[in-house]
C-alpha cells in the first residue's frame, strides 16, 4: 500500500507540474527525498521520469500548435552538451538542498511579478537567440547537476524577459526538459546507474498524471493561472528544500 500510495504522489505532481510544461524534477526529488531513497537512486529516477512527462508534454504542446523550431532550438544549442556534462557532476549532499532551493524561491518570487506589456513584439520574434543561447548553457548545467530538467528555471525567465506568453513558455520548457533530461541521465549513468524496482510503477503513474496536466494546460488553463501555479510550485518546492537543510 505505501509503494501504491507514493506512486500516486508522483502523479499528483506530474498532474500540477506538467500543466505549466514542467515535468516534476524538483517534486520527484523531494518525495524521494522524504522517503529516505539514497542520492544515487533520486537523481537519475528524477530524470527518468521527468523524460517521459515531458514526452507527454511535448507531444501535447505541438498538436495544439505551441512548439515551434523557433522558439527552442537556440536554447538546446548549448543546453544539451552542458546538461550532458552536469549529469556526471555530483554536488556534495550537503550543498545540493540549499542552492537548488535558493534558485527555486527566487525563480517562484519573480513569477509573483505583473507580465510587462510590452511584451507583445517579443512574442512574435521569439526568444533573441545569442541571450537564449547563453541561458540555455547556464541552464543546462545546472538541469545536469540538479536532475530537475531545467525548464523549470527557464520558465520565469522567459516570462519575466516578455519573450514569450505564458502558454508558449509551457510549451518551450516541455521541450527544455525533454533535451536536457535525456542527456543528463546519459551523463549520470556513466557514474551511478541505480535505479529502483519500482521505477515502472512510478512511471505509469506520472505517465497518467503527465497525460491529464499537459491537457489542461495545452487547452484549458488561463495564462494567468498557469502563472501562479508555477509559482507556487516553485515557492513550495523551494521551501522544503530549504527547511530540511535548517531542521
Amino acid at each position: 500500500m505505501l509503494h501504491i500510495l507514493f506512486a500516486l504522489l508522483l502523479a499528483i505532481v506530474a498532474l500540477l507540474y506538467s500543466s505549466v510544461g514542467q515535468a516534476g524534477g524538483t517534486g520527484y526529488v523531494a518525495l524521494m527525498g522524504l522517503a529516505g531513497f539514497a542520492p544515487a537512486v533520486i537523481k537519475p529516477s528524477a530524470l527518468a521520469l521527468n523524460i517521459l512527462v515531458s514526452a507527454i508534454g511535448c507531444v501535447r504542446f505541438y498538436r495544439a500548435g505551441l512548439v515551434t523550431w523557433r522558439t527552442c532550438y537556440p536554447f538546446a544549442i548549448l543546453g544539451l552538451p552542458f546538461s550532458l556534462l552536469g549529469g556526471a557532476l555530483h554536488l556534495p549532499a550537503g550543498m545540493y538542498q540549499p542552492v537548488v532551493g535558493i534558485l527555486l524561491l527566487v525563480a517562484g518570487v519573480q513569477m509573483l511579478r505583473p507580465v510587462s506589456g510590452r511584451d507583445g513584439e517579443a512574442h512574435r520574434k521569439g526568444p533573441p537567440f545569442m541571450p537564449s543561447l547563453v541561458a540555455g548553457g547556464v541552464l543546462g548545467i545546472m538541469s545536469g547537476v540538479t536532475g530537475v530538467g531545467g525548464g523549470i528555471f527557464l520558465a520565469p525567465l522567459v516570462l519575466a524577459l516578455g519573450w514569450a506568453g505564458a502558454r508558449q513558455v509551457a510549451a518551450i520548457s516541455a521541450v527544455f526538459n525533454l533535451l536536457n533530461s535525456g542527456a543528463a541521465l546519459a551523463g549520470a549513468w556513466v557514474t551511478m546507474p541505480d535505479l529502483p524496482a519500482e521505477l515502472p510503477l512510478w512511471l505509469l503513474c506520472v505517465g497518467a498524471g503527465g497525460y491529464v496536466g499537459s491537457w489542461l494546460g495545452a487547452f484549458y488553463l488561463k495564462p494567468e493561472t498557469l502563472r501562479k501555479i508555477l509559482s507556487f510550485l516553485l515557492i513550495a518546492g523551494a521551501l522544503r528544500m530549504i527547511g530540511s537543510v535548517v531542521v
